[in-house]
């Protein structure tokens, strides 16, 4: 009977699993919350941007900081093998300079990047992992000014920023997920603040990582 017994408790876990096997993936959703980290890269070759805060030397400028993200999307429809989702995110990065000491026409200078934007996603795959392509229009708060005084006009201005990307995420567990996503955000040129021009037309490139919650 022992052999039977083992026989028939076998046959049942096997065809559970197999059950199981066959269950189709589930669906992507219902809501997803990322919470990424960035490396951006603020410009340092552009004359306009120098001109619109009176910096004469490209030198000052910040370049690369630090950035944090936070999103939520909210997948509301199906058609076929695309999801449609609908969120936003909001983003603050952050740059600082410090000349060395003793370098001739170089000041310090604080660089941050607020934004805030609605996003309509594409989404591609199932509740185990998905790719998506995303994009919004929304606003942003470009500061930069040099370290310890007070922000101008020019920089408490909000400007049109559109952003468009993609990425994608991977669950290593039911609802803990690796993410990873790329942007361009095309900032609107700003508003002349006498005596300097406005603060151009500028694309940044993101690449921002960390996880996904549902």
């Amino acid at each position: 009977m022992r052999p039977l017994a083992l026989l028939v408790l076998f046959t049942t876990a096997f065809g559970v699993a197999r059950a199981n096997a066959q269950e189709p993936p589930p669906p992507i959703g219902p809501f997803i919350v990322d919470v990424h980290a960035s490396l951006p890269g603020f410009p340092t070759d552009s004359q306009d941007l120098a001109a619109s805060r009176g910096v004469e030397n490209l030198g000052s400028l910040p370049g690369r900081g630090f950035g944090a993200q936070v999103g939520a999307h909210f997948y509301f429809a199906r058609w076929k093998a695309l999801t449609f989702g609908i969120g936003g995110e909001v983003m603050v990065a952050r740059a600082t300079s410090t000349p060395a000491e003793g370098s001739s026409g170089l000041i310090p200078m604080e660089e941050r990047l607020v934004l805030a934007t609605p996003q309509l996603s594409f989404n591609f795959g199932s509740g185990h992992g998905w790719s998506y392509l995303s994009g919004g229009i929304g606003r942003a708060v470009w500061s930069l000014h040099e370290t310890g005084l007070e922000p101008s006009a020019a920089d408490v201005e909000p400007l049109l920023t559109v952003n468009y990307g993609g990425g994608a995420r991977w669950f290593i567990k039911k609802h803990l997920a690796f993410s990873l996503d790329a942007r361009i955000y095309e900032v609107k040129p700003g508003t002349p603040v006498d005596p300097y021009p406005g603060s151009p037309r500028t694309q940044l490139f993101i690449i921002a990582a960390g996880i996904s919650l549902k």
